[in-house]
C-alpha cells in the first residue's frame, strides 16, 4: 500500500445516498474558496486528517501492541456495482493472530468502561454507595454529551477503520465511528466526576486527575486497539466532549435543582427526551445509535423522577454540615452493608431490567396488534417502523424503570432492612 493510497479517503461502496456531511466537509476542504489559504497549509492539513483518519496508522497501532495480521491470499476480487458505476477491489481473508494477552484483557476491560454493562454496574453502585448529588449532576453530564455525540456519528457517517486495520470486537460495527463516544464518555464521566467531587470532598486532587486521565486513556487507545475507530474519531470525540462539558458544568448545578425541587421537574424531563427520541436525526441506514440514546435518557428520566419523588415527599432534606466533607475510612459494619446493598441491589436491578423488558415489549406490541414473536424475529431497516416503535418504547419503559428503582424503590428496602447509607436521603 502506497503512501497515496493511505491517503485516500474511504468511500462507502454499495449506496446510491447523497453524500454525508462529513464527506462533503472533506470536499470542501480540497476545494478552492473565496478566502485564500495558503496551498502548502491547506494541503498540509489535509495531509494530517487524512493521516489520522487512515486505516494504516490504527494496523501500525495494533501491530505495536502486538496484534499480527497476515494474508491469507493475495488475490483480490474485482466487484463491479452499478450503484457506485465502478469496481470495489476487496480482500477480506487474513488471520489475525494475539501475540500480547496483556494488552488484550487490559484493552477489552478498558472498552468496556463506555459500555451497557459499565453503566448498569457503575450508576446503581455510585448512588447507593458514594454520593447522590454528584450522581445525579454526572449523569446528566453523561446522558446530554452522549445523546449528541451518538446524534453525530448518523449526520457525518464516516465508516470505521478497515483493512489493513482488524476488528478485534464485532459489537459496534453497525455504528459509524466519528465521532467515537467511547472517547466522551472516558471525558465525560471521569472529569464530571472529578469536577463536581472538587468542592464536596476533602482529598487529593492529583490523585484524581491521574486517575481521570488513566481512565480516559485507557478506552481511548482500547478503541483504537480494537480497530473500532481512528485516531481522528478518538480526537474528535475528546474534543467534542470538551467543548460540551465547557458549558454544561457550570449550568448542572441549576438544571439538577429545578428538576428535583420543581414540581414541573418529571414533566419537563419526560418531554426533553421524548422530543429527543422523536427527532433524532435520520441516518442512510439502520444503526443501534438511536437505541442507545433511548436507554441513556430513559435512564436519566428514571433517576430525575426518583429523586424527585424523594425531595417531594419530605424523605430527602438538606445536611446540617456545609461541604467540603472528609472522606472517612470504612468500618467493618460499613462495609458489609455496602456489600449486602451492592448484591441485593445488584439482582433487583437486573430482575427489573430482565422482567420489565419482556413485560412492556408485549404491552406495546398487544396495544399495536402486533405478534411479539414476528417482531422479535424480523429484522432491523430503516422501513421497519413497527419493530422500531416497539423497541424504542420497549427501552425506553424499561431503563427509566430501572432509574427509577434505584433511586427510589430500592433505597427503601435498604432502609427497611436497616442497610441504608446514612447520607443518601441528604444529598441535594
Amino acid at each position: 500500500m502506497t503512501k497515496a493510497d493511505i491517503l485516500q479517503p474511504k468511500r462507502h461502496v454499495g449506496s446510491n445516498q447523497h453524500p454525508s456531511i462529513g464527506q462533503l466537509a472533506l470536499q470542501g476542504l480540497a476545494k478552492p474558496t473565496n478566502l485564500y489559504i495558503a496551498p502548502s497549509f491547506q494541503h498540509m492539513f489535509m495531509d494530517i486528517i487524512q493521516f489520522l483518519r487512515s486505516d494504516q496508522l490504527v494496523a501500525n497501532i495494533q501491530s505495536y501492541f502486538g496484534v499480527q495480521v497476515t494474508p491469507v491470499t493475495k488475490d483480490f476480487d474485482e466487484v463491479y456495482t452499478k450503484k457506485n458505476n465502478g469496481y470495489q477491489a476487496s480482500n477480506n481473508k487474513y488471520e489475525c493472530v494475539i501475540n500480547n494477552k496483556f494488552w488484550y484483557y487490559l484493552f477489552k476491560f478498558g472498552t468496556e468502561l463506555g459500555d451497557e454493562l459499565f453503566y448498569s454496574m457503575f450508576i446503581p453502585f455510585w448512588f447507593w454507595n458514594i454520593d447522590g448529588a454528584v450522581g445525579r449532576r454526572v449523569i446528566l453530564v453523561w446522558a446530554i454529551v452522549m445523546c449528541i455525540g451518538q446524534a453525530v456519528k448518523d449526520i457525518v457517517r464516516w465508516s470505521r477503520p478497515e483493512y489493513p486495520a482488524v476488528k478485534l470486537q464485532n459489537k459496534w460495527v453497525l455504528e459509524y465511528g466519528m465521532p467515537s463516544t467511547h472517547a466522551m464518555v472516558g471525558v465525560s464521566i471521569p472529569f464530571s466526576v472529578l469536577l463536581f467531587t472538587l468542592n464536596r470532598y476533602q482529598y487529593n486532587i492529583m490523585v484524581g486527575l491521574v486517575l481521570a486521565v488513566l481512565w480516559c486513556t485507557l478506552i481511548c487507545v482500547s478503541r483504537v486497539y480494537l480497530g473500532m475507530h481512528s485516531v481522528l474519531d478518538i480526537i474528535a470525540g475528546l474534543a467534542l466532549s470538551i467543548l460540551l462539558m465547557v458549558p454544561l458544568v457550570p449550568l448542572v448545578d441549576q438544571f439538577d435543582n429545578y428538576f428535583i425541587t420543581s414540581p414541573t421537574g418529571p414533566l419537563l424531563c419526560l418531554v426533553l427526551s421524548i422530543l429527543t427520541i422523536i427527532y433524532y436525526p435520520a441516518s442512510d441506514k439502520w444503526t443501534p445509535t438511536r437505541g442507545d440514546s433511548t436507554m441513556i435518557v430513559s435512564v436519566c428520566v428514571g433517576v430525575q423522577s426518583g429523586s424527585w419523588l424523594n425531595y417531594q415527599t419530605g424523605v430527602m432534606s438538606s445536611a446540617e454540615l456545609s461541604p467540603p466533607y472528609a472522606i472517612m475510612w470504612p468500618s467493618f459494619v460499613m462495609i458489609g452493608c455496602l456489600i449486602i446493598r451492592t448484591v441485593l441491589g445488584f439482582l433487583i436491578v437486573f430482575a427489573t431490567k430482565k422482567l420489565a423488558k419482556k413485560f412492556f415489549y408485549n404491552v406495546i406490541c398487544s396495544f399495536l396488534r402486533l405478534d411479539p414473536d414476528v417482531i422479535r424475529k424480523s429484522k432491523n431497516t430503516l422501513e421497519n417502523k413497527h419493530k422500531a416503535i416497539v423497541e424504542l418504547g420497549c427501552t425506553y419503559l424499561t431503563y427509566s424503570s430501572v432509574g427509577f428503582n434505584i433511586l427510589y424503590t430500592i433505597p427503601i428496602l435498604f432502609r427497611l432492612l436497616g442497610i441504608e447509607r446514612p447520607t443518601f436521603y441528604t444529598e441535594i
